[in-house]
């Protein structure tokens, strides 16, 4: 039974971590499935748009603190292995953003800590009503920094200083307040809704979808100034492709328009 399944329909990927029985922490093998599976798909011209969700009760609990604390038998206290672990785990958080495809989390039961970091780390959410987002390390005694990367660039600051101090859940009514997530469903109703919007994504002009996710993350670190300089040009790339040119006249002309991508 693989760790993280893939299928796919039509111009969607669907990626589920498959550990229900450790509630699909991200251990060694999930993160190396997951990386794996990312980086196939960054090449893979014929998905446009990627649901990622979990198996069993809980989307994702966080790293695997079993496979943590038997690191901790090493020469010295397990410090290679971590900084070699938050490195792989940010280098998968790194690659949802850098994919070309649109990412949409389904969160169902729980997402916390490092699971709630993934969910953050989505371009998008969609998840059931009653799922419980929280970073709580600091109920263990451990500071979720790494999560904290992402929960900060979605959610303002006070209310991420809040989470990552107190280590309370939030219900989806908050989360979708805070936009940490796009919308809850019923449960019953959560696979159609993602696949819905994953669909409405998909049926756009992929290249436009990938040139505008890449300006997207780059200008929001930027100035103002700055912002409008760079999107300037990326406007700019975005004209001279010859499917824009198709989808502007085919506008213009009141049909469907033929593009190539």
């Amino acid at each position: 039974m693989a760790i993280l399944e893939r299928h796919d329909t039509g111009a969607v990927a669907h990626l589920r971590m498959n550990a229900p029985d450790r509630l699909n922490a991200l251990s060694d093998a999930m993160l190396a499935a997951l990386q794996e599976s990312l980086d196939t798909l960054r090449e893979d011209r014929g998905i446009r748009a990627v649901i990622l969700s979990g198996a069993g009760k809980a989307f994702c609990a966080g790293h695997d603190l079993k496979e943590m604390q038997a690191a901790r038998q090493a020469e010295d206290g397990g410090a290679a292995a971590f900084a070699d672990l938050f490195d792989r785990c940010a280098n998968v958080m790194r690659s949802i953003r850098s994919l070309p495809q649109p990412v949409i989390a389904r969160p169902h039961g729980i997402a916390t800590a490092a699971g709630c970091q993934l969910v953050a780390s989505c371009d998008m959410a969609v998840a059931a009503e009653g799922t419980r987002f929280g970073v709580n390390g600091v109920n263990i005694g451990l500071f979720c920094s790494t999560p904290m990367v992402a929960l900060s660039r979605n959610v303002p600051r006070k209310q991420a200083f809040e989470m990552l101090t107190t280590g309370a859940f939030i219900d989806t009514a908050r989360a979708c307040e805070l936009g940490l997530i796009n919308r809850a469903v019923p449960e019953a109703d959560l696979e159609a809704e993602t696949m819905q919007l994953a669909e409405t994504v998909a049926a756009k002009l992929g290249s436009a979808v990938r040139i505008g996710k890449e300006a997207f993350y780059a200008q929001i670190e930027l100035g103002l100034d700055a912002a409008y300089d760079y999107t300037g040009r990326v406007m700019v790339e975005n004209m001279l492709d010859r499917d824009t040119d198709e989808g502007i006249t085919a506008f213009l002309e009141k049909r469907s328009p033929e593009w190539r991508q």
